[in-house]
Order: structure tokens, then C-alpha cells, then sequence
């Protein structure tokens, strides 16, 4: 979309990081980083008794796992996201001090 709006093809080999720069757009994965962690903020938040808590933090025991590597679940991508950006998930039961922490720039 980036790229159609710039109007340059994948036939000009422009970089995506080119593209984005001069749009002014923050990379595609510090986005998706930044929107996981504001749902987490607000499941954060919740009360304990609430059925989004019980369905995303309660851990399930006793499942047969098929062969190989293991799925990366929610859980563990939050708690690699909450680590990579040295975030504590304290915080996140104040709303405005989350938010400022999460925030991912546009350049």
C-alpha cells in the first residue's frame, strides 16, 4: 500500500525501509508489538472474575501437545514483548502511565 502510495512498483527496487522513511510510517512489527500490548493492558485491568482473564491468563494443564515445537501462544509472545522492551507488567494498571510506555513513535 505503501509503496502504490509512493507510487513506485516492485520493478523500481525501492527498500521497504526507504518507503517507509520517507512516508513516515514506524515499522510493521513495533506496531503489532505496541497493539498486543494495549490488549494486555486492558485484560491487565480487568477484574479478576472477568471472562477475558479467565480465558487468556488462566493456564491450561493436562493437554496432550502434538509432535514437535510448541505454538507460540499469546502468553508467551506478551511476555517476550513485556521483556525486549524492559516493561514491567505492573504498570499497566495505570491506564495513561501504559499507554505512554507502549507508545510507538511515528518518525
Amino acid at each position: 500500500m505503501l509503496r502504490w502510495f509512493c507510487g513506485h512498483t516492485r520493478r523500481d527496487r525501492v527498500r521497504n525501509e526507504v518507503i517507509r522513511d520517507r512516508v513516515g510510517v514506524a515499522p510493521i512489527e513495533e506496531k503489532l508489538t505496541q497493539h498486543r500490548l494495549r490488549w494486555f493492558g486492558h485484560v491487565q485491568r480487568r477484574p479478576p472474575e472477568a471472562p477475558v482473564r479467565n480465558g487468556i491468563l488462566e493456564l491450561v494443564d493436562n493437554v496432550k501437545r502434538g509432535r514437535g515445537r510448541p505454538k507460540l501462544t499469546w502468553d508467551e509472545s506478551v511476555k517476550r514483548d513485556l521483556k525486549d522492551w524492559n516493561i514491567s507488567k505492573e504498570i499497566a494498571l495505570d491506564r495513561s502511565v501504559w499507554r505512554l510506555a507502549i507508545n510507538v513513535p511515528e518518525p
